[in-house]
């Protein structure tokens, strides 16, 4: 990998893009960051240039990719909220891969979702699948990564499922909990981002790990490993759902949607593929156990903060 070209990344201050970020850097890479937290701390110092991410100004927004060479998506939003909705993550999303082809920006490195689908029932999906087909036809040429559900130091659902195994005397699991999951690790992600931007061939490859759980086996282990005495029970969805609400309340954030349920029962963030992530969760919990979950991690938070390191 040489170090003449440009690596532009949205998002490198927060989770995912960070990941990314470091990768490329420690390959000696030149890399930029288009950012709407221009106030967060930079992890990075001055290895990594800040540029404000310009939706609003398509023309501004092809100017700030001139001359990159990889731009990496890692924008997206979780739900819908007053601030942020998908409806605006795709637009802006589309105003990206406008700019991208503008600018003559060499290759787009996509981060999707397993099991996008133009027909879900479910806007996260329905959306990442509506971005991939856009790219597809962008005539860019492109690689889209689609993780299942990501942990390490910064994320949320395996954090805050320790955190709530921590807290409270019973944990409730959607239905029985058989459904199955594929957590990958983020370093994983970046990883795989980092070698898919250095191709040429419009590819599409799933990033899952190397551990398959069913979602209760997933919280038993984390129980386990964390040495607590919590009672793990079946709760039906939707009661699940009204507690989760009514904890979110509490704690100033939405600590799970319906979609998400709903992708966990049906399997959406499993695929029958080989692993491609190489960092087991189970040994994971088991290194950071003395760490994991004793905060809550704030979704909320994170996207209204802007000054904020991601922690």
């Amino acid at each position: 990998m040489t170090a003449s070209v440009i690596h532009a990344i949205t998002g490198a201050f927060g989770y995912s893009g960070k990941y990314i970020a470091s990768r490329l850097l420690d390959h000696g890479q030149s890399v930029i960051t288009l950012t709407q937290s221009l106030q967060r701390p930079n992890p990075f110092g001055d290895r990594v240039k800040a540029i404000p991410l310009c939706f609003d100004d398509p023309q501004k927004l092809t100017q700030q990719l001139d001359g990159v060479n990889v731009l990496y998506i890692t924008y997206w939003v979780r739900f819908n909220h007053r601030q942020f909705t998908y409806a605006q993550a795709i637009q802006n999303t589309l105003r990206l891969f406008e700019a991208a082809k503008h600018a003559g920006v060499r290759r787009v490195v996509y981060v999707s979702i397993t099991n996008p689908s133009v027909d879900s029932k479910m806007e996260y999906f329905r959306g990442k699948a509506k971005l991939e087909k856009a790219l597809a036809e962008s005539g860019l040429s492109h690689a889209i990564l689609r993780p299942t559900v990501l942990f390490g130091r910064e994320d949320i659902l395996v954090n805050n499922i320790a955190w709530t195994l921590r807290k409270l005397p019973v944990f409730g699991v959607f239905g029985d909990g058989q459904y199955r999951v594929q957590p990958i690790h983020v370093d994983d992600l970046a990883r795989l981002a980092v070698e898919l931007g250095q191709g040429s061939e419009n590819v599409t490859v799933n990033a899952n790990g190397p551990e398959t759980f069913t979602y209760r086996q997933m919280v038993e282990m984390i129980r386990d490993e964390l040495k607590i005495k919590c009672r793990i029970i079946s709760v039906p969805p939707r009661l699940a759902h009204a507690i989760g609400y009514a904890v979110g309340k509490v704690v100033g954030d939405v600590t799970i949607t319906w979609d998400e349920i709903l992708a966990l029962k049906n399997e959406l963030l499993y695929v029958d593929t080989q692993p491609t992530g190489k960092i087991k969760l189970t040994e994971y919990v088991r290194e950071h156990a003395d760490e994991l979950g004793q905060r809550y991690h704030s979704e909320i938070a994170r996207r209204l903060d802007r000054n904020r390191a991601y922690v």
